[in-house]
Protein backbone atom coordinates (compact mmCIF):
# COMPACT_ATOMS: atom_id res chain seq x y z
CA UNK A 1 0.00 0.00 0.00
CA UNK A 2 1.20 3.47 -0.83
CA UNK A 3 2.43 5.59 2.06
CA UNK A 4 0.50 8.59 0.72
CA UNK A 5 -2.83 6.74 0.99
CA UNK A 6 -2.20 6.08 4.68
CA UNK A 7 -0.93 9.61 5.31
CA UNK A 8 -4.16 11.00 3.85
CA UNK A 9 -6.07 9.12 6.56
CA UNK A 10 -4.10 10.71 9.40
CA UNK A 11 -5.80 13.75 10.92
CA UNK A 12 -4.92 16.14 13.71
CA UNK A 13 -7.54 16.20 16.45
CA UNK A 14 -7.06 17.56 19.97
CA UNK A 15 -3.45 18.33 19.08
CA UNK A 16 -2.69 14.69 18.25
CA UNK A 17 -2.26 12.86 14.96
CA UNK A 18 -4.89 10.15 14.78
CA UNK A 19 -6.57 7.67 12.47
CA UNK A 20 -10.29 6.98 12.61
CA UNK A 21 -11.75 3.56 13.28
CA UNK A 22 -13.54 3.21 9.93
CA UNK A 23 -10.36 4.13 8.00
CA UNK A 24 -8.37 1.60 10.00
CA UNK A 25 -11.05 -1.06 9.45
CA UNK A 26 -10.84 -0.41 5.72
CA UNK A 27 -7.05 -0.75 5.75
CA UNK A 28 -7.18 -3.93 7.86
CA UNK A 29 -9.97 -5.27 5.64
CA UNK A 30 -12.35 -5.87 8.54
CA UNK A 31 -15.69 -4.33 9.45
CA UNK A 32 -15.60 -1.27 11.69
CA UNK A 33 -17.89 -3.11 14.08
CA UNK A 34 -15.41 -6.02 14.34
CA UNK A 35 -12.49 -3.66 14.95
CA UNK A 36 -14.36 -1.83 17.71
CA UNK A 37 -15.46 -5.11 19.31
CA UNK A 38 -11.85 -6.29 19.43
CA UNK A 39 -10.89 -3.00 21.08
CA UNK A 40 -13.71 -3.25 23.64
CA UNK A 41 -12.65 -6.79 24.56
CA UNK A 42 -9.17 -5.38 25.28
CA UNK A 43 -10.10 -1.94 26.61
CA UNK A 44 -7.27 -1.93 29.18
CA UNK A 45 -4.79 -1.75 26.28
CA UNK A 46 -6.31 1.52 25.05
CA UNK A 47 -5.99 4.34 27.60
CA UNK A 48 -7.24 7.80 26.64
CA UNK A 49 -3.89 8.79 25.14
CA UNK A 50 -4.12 5.79 22.76
CA UNK A 51 -7.79 6.12 21.75
CA UNK A 52 -10.73 8.46 22.27
CA UNK A 53 -14.18 8.94 20.81
CA UNK A 54 -14.83 12.05 18.73
CA UNK A 55 -17.40 14.58 19.83
CA UNK A 56 -20.22 15.63 17.52
CA UNK A 57 -18.48 18.95 16.94
CA UNK A 58 -15.15 17.31 16.07
CA UNK A 59 -16.80 14.90 13.64
CA UNK A 60 -18.88 17.64 12.00
CA UNK A 61 -15.73 19.75 11.67
CA UNK A 62 -13.96 16.91 9.85
CA UNK A 63 -16.94 16.39 7.56
CA UNK A 64 -17.25 20.11 6.83
CA UNK A 65 -13.61 20.21 5.73
CA UNK A 66 -14.51 17.56 3.13
CA UNK A 67 -11.96 15.25 4.69
CA UNK A 68 -14.58 12.60 5.27
CA UNK A 69 -17.26 11.78 2.74
CA UNK A 70 -20.78 12.30 3.92
CA UNK A 71 -21.65 8.62 3.61
CA UNK A 72 -24.28 7.75 6.10
CA UNK A 73 -24.84 4.81 8.35
CA UNK A 74 -22.86 5.97 11.37
CA UNK A 75 -24.79 5.13 14.50
CA UNK A 76 -21.95 6.03 16.83
CA UNK A 77 -19.29 8.66 16.68
CA UNK A 78 -15.99 7.24 15.41
CA UNK A 79 -13.04 6.43 17.62
CA UNK A 80 -9.72 8.11 16.97
CA UNK A 81 -6.53 6.11 17.50
CA UNK A 82 -3.22 7.81 18.14
CA UNK A 83 0.01 6.34 16.81
CA UNK A 84 0.35 4.28 20.00
CA UNK A 85 -3.24 3.12 19.74
CA UNK A 86 -2.72 2.01 16.15
CA UNK A 87 0.36 0.07 17.22
CA UNK A 88 -1.66 -1.60 19.96
CA UNK A 89 -4.31 -2.63 17.41
CA UNK A 90 -1.85 -5.11 15.86
CA UNK A 91 -1.75 -7.08 19.07
CA UNK A 92 -5.54 -7.05 19.34
CA UNK A 93 -6.38 -8.00 15.76
CA UNK A 94 -3.68 -10.69 15.42
CA UNK A 95 -3.86 -11.18 11.67
CA UNK A 96 -1.13 -11.13 9.05
CA UNK A 97 -2.91 -8.25 7.34
CA UNK A 98 -2.97 -6.26 10.60
CA UNK A 99 0.77 -6.77 11.06
CA UNK A 100 1.55 -5.70 7.49
CA UNK A 101 -0.69 -2.64 7.63
CA UNK A 102 0.58 -1.64 11.07
CA UNK A 103 4.15 -1.58 9.81
CA UNK A 104 3.08 0.72 6.98
CA UNK A 105 1.03 2.92 9.30
CA UNK A 106 3.95 3.31 11.71
CA UNK A 107 6.15 4.26 8.74
CA UNK A 108 3.54 6.84 7.68
CA UNK A 109 3.51 8.39 11.17
CA UNK A 110 7.32 8.47 11.18
CA UNK A 111 7.40 10.11 7.74
CA UNK A 112 4.92 12.76 8.90
CA UNK A 113 6.97 13.39 12.03
CA UNK A 114 10.14 13.81 9.96
CA UNK A 115 8.32 16.17 7.61
CA UNK A 116 7.08 18.27 10.53
CA UNK A 117 10.56 18.36 12.09
CA UNK A 118 12.06 19.37 8.76
CA UNK A 119 9.42 22.06 8.38
CA UNK A 120 10.10 23.35 11.90
CA UNK A 121 13.84 23.46 11.19
CA UNK A 122 13.26 25.29 7.91
CA UNK A 123 10.90 27.72 9.63
CA UNK A 124 13.51 28.44 12.31
CA UNK A 125 16.18 29.07 9.65
CA UNK A 126 13.82 31.43 7.85
CA UNK A 127 13.08 33.33 11.06
CA UNK A 128 16.80 33.61 11.82
CA UNK A 129 17.45 34.86 8.29
CA UNK A 130 14.71 37.47 8.61
CA UNK A 131 16.09 38.67 11.94
CA UNK A 132 19.64 38.86 10.56
CA UNK A 133 18.58 40.64 7.37
CA UNK A 134 16.40 43.08 9.33
CA UNK A 135 19.37 43.87 11.56
CA UNK A 136 21.58 44.35 8.50
CA UNK A 137 19.02 46.63 6.84
CA UNK A 138 18.67 48.51 10.09
CA UNK A 139 22.45 49.01 10.25
CA UNK A 140 22.52 50.17 6.61
CA UNK A 141 19.62 52.56 7.19
CA UNK A 142 21.31 53.98 10.28
CA UNK A 143 24.62 54.45 8.40
CA UNK A 144 22.86 56.19 5.50
CA UNK A 145 20.96 58.44 7.92
CA UNK A 146 24.19 59.38 9.69
CA UNK A 147 25.89 60.10 6.35
CA UNK A 148 22.99 62.27 5.23
CA UNK A 149 23.04 64.21 8.51
CA UNK A 150 26.81 64.65 8.29
CA UNK A 151 26.55 65.90 4.70
CA UNK A 152 23.99 68.48 5.77
CA UNK A 153 26.22 69.65 8.63
CA UNK A 154 29.29 69.82 6.41
CA UNK A 155 27.56 71.93 3.77
CA UNK A 156 28.96 75.44 3.66
CA UNK A 157 27.22 78.16 1.80
CA UNK A 158 28.64 78.12 -1.67
CA UNK A 159 29.67 81.22 -3.55
CA UNK A 160 27.38 81.72 -6.45
CA UNK A 161 28.86 80.84 -9.78
CA UNK A 162 28.55 83.29 -12.60
CA UNK A 163 28.98 86.97 -13.32
CA UNK A 164 28.22 89.56 -10.74
CA UNK A 165 26.58 92.63 -11.93
CA UNK A 166 28.14 95.76 -10.50
CA UNK A 167 26.25 98.92 -10.35
CA UNK A 168 28.01 102.09 -11.41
Amino acid sequence: MELQIIQNKIFEIRGQRVMLDFDLAELYEVETRALNQAVKRNLKRFPSDFMFQLTNKEFENLKSQSVISSWGGLRKLPYAFTEHGVTMLASVLRSERAIEINIQIVRAFIALRQFVLGYAELNQKLENFMIESNLQFSDIYQALTEMANKDEQDKKPLNPVGYLAYEK
